[in-house]
């Protein structure tokens, strides 16, 4: 596929749905293609760039993942070690038994029985720090201390979970999360344009339609200039860093999914052994949303999938993006756009149409 009809199926797919996308292809050897449709800003009218940063939201949970599986190999973590005497606030949790059975493999695979409350309001403004994370995490944890099944029993989507790892993994490694994972991950792979506050490079303005109810639970803060029926949103960072906290470029998101289908290295530097990269694509946890692995998971409609894909999804207020591999094609997708919703799925799939194509 040329780079001209790339662009015009990207535009097909996802239509006015979206101020502007960026799309990379990535195989084992790098990035097979890449375009950028629309617009990053609508009042500047500035086009949409693949090196521009955009909040990643959830798809942090893969980089926050693949760190623990790191630690994991190197004997720091245990994967089916209870952890709750590495993370405090893990006392408010009930019934307590349960609590203390909680492992890392349950929390990548949201199997530990966590609430998951709506993060809508766990924001603060970009250019401000965000609160102390030990006391964020506990503040949540005793306002939603009831778990909700016993840890691996079966399986629901929890930010919480994640936030959890993180405090286990800042506890064993006595610094915070973040740091843990810029030194483990990004700068190994050379993602220097990707970290926990917005990078001194330009980055897109996220969009929600003026008309959505959600407006009206985000802060008054974050509403910035509107532009036709879209409300344009000032920059912000998440409050939880473990769970959604990264922000980068596409460029940079595109590394990190090749070193995911390499086997877990890059360019000569390994992250993860190919049997545990394998390993947190195996498939083997049911949920009502999604089927899990230890870190990637597939949406619960579409186990039939034909190829099959494993993918980690980041959304939230005026972004929407996933990394998505097709395994058996060595092939993945990296998608980030500035609205809020459109038919992500539709462009991940042209990643098949180039790969076609190719062969």
């Amino acid at each position: 596929m040329t780079h001209s009809n790339l662009d015009s199926r990207l535009l097909g797919a996802v239509g006015n749905k979206v101020p502007g996308v960026a799309l990379l292809v990535v195989g084992p050897e790098g990035v097979l293609a890449r375009s950028a449709v629309g617009v990053a800003d609508l009042i500047a009218g500035t086009p949409m760039r693949t090196d521009f940063a955009m909040p990643w939201f959830s798809m942090t949970k893969i980089a926050t993942g693949t760190t623990a599986m790191r630690l994991v190999e190197r004997g720091t973590l245990a994967l089916d070690v209870p952890i709750a005497p590495l993370v405090l606030g893990m006392r408010s949790l009930r019934p307590a038994d349960w609590a203390a059975r909680i492992t890392i493999r349950h929390l990548l695979q949201h199997a530990g029985g966590l609430a998951n409350p709506i993060p809508v309001k766990w924001i603060h403004p970009a250019d401000r720090p965000g609160p102390d994370p030990d006391a964020f995490l506990s503040g949540l944890l005793a306002k939603h201390a009831k778990l909700r099944f016993e840890p691996g029993t079966r399986s629901s989507y929890s930010n919480l979970g994640t936030l959890i790892l993180g405090a286990a993994i800042a506890g064993v490694i006595e610094r915070r999360c973040e740091e843990v994972v810029r030194t483990e991950i990004l700068e190994p792979l050379g993602m220097s344009s990707t970290g926990y506050k917005f990078p001194a490079i330009e980055s897109a303005t996220g969009y929600h339609r003026k008309q959505s109810p959600m407006r009206l639970f985000l802060p008054r803060w974050v509403e910035g200039p509107t532009s036709g029926r879209w409300m344009g949103l000032r920059p912000f960072l998440l409050d939880g860093a473990a769970y959604g906290g990264l922000v980068g470029t596409p460029e940079d998101a595109a590394r990190f999914l090749q070193m995911h289908i390499r086997g877990g290295e890059l360019e000569g530097t390994r992250i993860i052994t190919s049997k545990t990269a394998a390993e947190m694509r195996r498939i083997d946890r049911r949920g009502r949303r999604f089927d899990l692995g230890l870190g990637w998971f597939r949406p619960a409609n579409q186990r039939n999938a034909d190829p099959p894909f494993v993918e980690h999804l980041g959304g939230g207020a005026g972004f929407f993006n996933v990394m998505r591999i097709y395994p058996s094609l060595r092939v993945g997708a990296v998608v980030m756009g500035n609205s809020t919703k459109y038919n992500i799925d539709a462009v991940a799939k042209l990643a098949l149409e180039f790969e076609a194509a190719a062969a």
